[in-house]
């Protein structure tokens, strides 16, 4: 009998553990209040209504549950390289290792032109944005499905799921850009004045145009999953589609307006343009990108909205 007291004291503790990691995610998605100091305040009634025939972001409902955006976007930036061996290393390696096969691939064999620029830089300027874009994407459109046992038990804005793993790839974007700056460097390529404008300007446009189609996405996959099919296909056929491997000056003039629809060609062609300094700024190409992606972004959140209330019952 003496000895399982330890071993039922070690089960006490990890029940413990449990039970305040619980606690602690269900705190998180209750709306911000205040203080826990001084006399206990009455406890908050959540009357939760439908949204009505026509949907609207609530923007003052998911500034309330920021606790809870912020930590599971930190949940995920933790989680990405776990248990793997190079770790954050990955974010190093994807766009290097992509460059360099693209740079054999389409730079010395299928000899690409690359606007006079060196073809390693090229290429990786337009990986930065491809990169998170087509990772992001992925990310957001599984996003419900990877988290149906959080979205069955507990009331939050659904919307925080797919805007979590659109933010969280952020970091990786942010190592990939460190890295472009030093192949600038290498190459002795000077950015133009305008990238420290047009730059976050871009990033915004990304922003929108990932955030609004992984909304659009996410909701049809929850009910229809052939959408996780689709968006590896969608995804490969978009890389040719898009100025990845190839400068947009290879289109034909009388397609260019057609081309541009493609939110992600301004995205790529205003990099290379602000950060490699050899060409003109696109900016009916940059303007269309930011357009489309406010498009995106809003009919996304609220065809999202819209199907919100069969999320539970089919998840």
């Amino acid at each position: 009998m003496a000895g399982r007291y330890p071993r039922d004291a070690g089960r006490r503790r990890r029940v413990r553990a449990v039970v305040t990691s619980a606690d602690r995610l269900l705190d998180l998605a209750s709306p911000v209040s205040a203080p826990s100091h001084g006399p206990a305040p009455a406890s908050p009634t959540l009357v939760i209504q439908p949204s009505g025939r026509i949907p609207r972001i609530d923007v003052r409902e998911l500034w309330s549950y920021r606790g809870l955006f912020f930590f599971l976007v930190w949940r995920d930036i933790k989680i990405r390289y776990a248990q793997t061996l190079l770790g954050a290393g990955w974010a190093i390696m994807q766009p290097l290792l992509t460059t360099l096969i693209f740079t054999v691939v389409f730079g010395r064999m299928a000899k690409v032109p690359s606007d006079g620029v060196p073809y390693p830089v090229f290429a990786l300027a337009a990986l930065v944005p491809w990169t998170y874009f087509a990772a992001a994407l992925t990310s957001a459109s599984n996003s419900l499905v990877t988290n149906t046992n959080l979205i069955t038990k507990v009331y939050f804005p659904r919307l925080v799921i797919p805007f979590t793993a659109v933010l969280s790839g952020l970091v990786d974007v942010a190592v990939s850009f460190v890295i472009l700056l030093l192949a600038l460097g290498y190459y002795q390529i000077v950015p133009s004045p305008w990238a420290l404008l047009v730059v976050p300007l871009l990033l915004g446009a990304m922003l929108l145009v990932t955030a609004g189609l992984g909304c659009w996405l996410a909701a049809l996959n929850i009910q229809y999953r052939d959408v996780r099919y689709l968006v590896p296909f969608l995804l490969q056929a978009w890389l040719y589609l898009s100025p990845v491997v190839y400068p947009a000056s290879l289109v034909p003039d009388r397609y260019r307006t057609l081309y541009a629809l493609n939110p992600m060609v301004g995205v790529i062609e205003g990099f290379r343009a602000s950060l490699l300094g050899r060409s003109a700024l696109p900016w009916s190409a940059i303007g269309m990108s930011v357009g489309i992606g406010v498009l995106l972004f809003v009919s996304g959140a609220l065809y999202f909205r819209r199907t919100e209330p069969v999320f539970a019952d089919v998840a």
